[in-house]
């Protein structure tokens, strides 16, 4: 059985820090992209980043680039997004999704297992 489990969610001031860490059970780590995705209160999921298999690509929102990192540990079946420069619009529950491929479109259809969420309330 699949689970893909998030952490290191938390409360943070407007300028601070977070890691957040997807750890993945059950699943071939290394043959899937993985993507981070954000659901703010009252708004509709969007991705945020999303990396190959292999590490080679990364994609970002234009909303996060220059402050947030998406990187991996296939050896260790996580991925990582460490965001700097948090801003109060930052505030969501993250979501992190395996899939076949680094995309953000129709994320239902191209990720295949998902965590619960890790929630991220950057205060101003």
């Amino acid at each position: 059985q699949v689970q893909v489990v998030e952490s290191g969610g938390g409360l943070v001031q407007a300028g601070g820090s977070l890691r957040l860490t997807c750890t993945v059970f059950g699943l071939d780590f290394d043959e899937y992209a993985m993507g981070w995705f954000r659901q703010p209160p009252g708004k509709e999921r969007e991705g945020v980043s999303c990396i190959t298999w292999g590490a080679h690509n990364q994609d970002y929102a234009d909303s996060v680039k220059g402050r947030f990192t998406i990187s991996r540990d296939n050896a260790k079946n996580q991925v990582y997004l460490q965001m700097n420069n948090l801003k109060p619009e930052d505030t969501a529950v993250y979501y992190c999704a395996a899939g076949a491929v680094c995309v953000f479109a129709n994320a239902d259809e191209e990720y295949d297992y998902w965590g619960q969420g890790t929630q991220v309330t950057v205060s101003s």
